[in-house]
């Protein structure tokens, strides 16, 4: 009777403490292979390119040409690269992204950090990282939806628009460094508004 009774007053406890233990996370749908410089390089660079140089005013000895997507196939491919940097915001927020792989060097360290630095910052603060990147994705979206429309005029705003979203992020956590970003003691911005020294790549 006395060992029942231990047996039943401990078994409660056990049960309480094993109801408080955390629960272990479930396995993730996901299986994360590219890194962050993987979807820019694949992604978002040649994406964000094909978009811009569709559009402009070339001229030359011949007068001024408007460039332009001239036929509905030209409007397709216009649209897939809209999509691709609409959904590449999601791809770049997945948990267990990593920016690099191991071993990765920055390509300019004058200027840029490296791989391991970035990380440290986004890592440091993660909901600016969020919030820089669904910026950048609300203004694919606009520019999605001025695809849809065919409104240049929409597609040249977003089109900026994206460019400026771009910076925003790569001003600090890729090249906050650059010369163009400092400001003297109580002073305006030493220099314009983009970088003296920025990589080749301008997404």
């Amino acid at each position: 009777m006395r060992k029942f009774l231990i047996i039943f007053l401990v078994f409660p406890v056990f049960y309480v403490l094993a109801s408080c233990a955390p629960a272990a996370a479930p396995p993730s749908d996901y299986n994360v292979v590219a890194t962050i410089k993987d979807i820019m390089d694949s992604a978002v660079d040649p994406s964000a390119d094909y978009i811009w140089e569709s559009l402009g005013t070339e001229v030359s000895a011949e007068g001024v040409k408007e460039k332009r997507p001239a036929n509905d196939d030209e409007w397709k491919e216009e649209r897939r690269k809209a999509v691709l940097l609409v959904e590449a915001a999601n791809l770049l927020l997945m948990p267990g992204r990593k920016v690099a792989k191991a071993g990765e060097k920055a390509e300019n360290p004058d200027v840029e950090l490296g791989p391991e630095q970035i990380e440290a910052l986004i890592n440091k603060d993660r909901p600016t990282f969020v919030k820089l990147a669904k910026e950048f994705q609300q203004t694919a979206i606009e520019q999605l939806k001025a695809v849809d429309d065919r409104n240049i005029q929409e597609l040249l705003r977003t089109g900026g628009d994206l460019d400026t979203r771009c910076e925003n992020c790569h001003k600090v956590y890729w090249y906050p460094n650059d010369p163009a970003f400092k400001q003297p003691e109580g002073g305006e911005p030493t220099a314009k508004s983009e970088p003296t020294s920025k990589p080749d790549e301008k997404k």
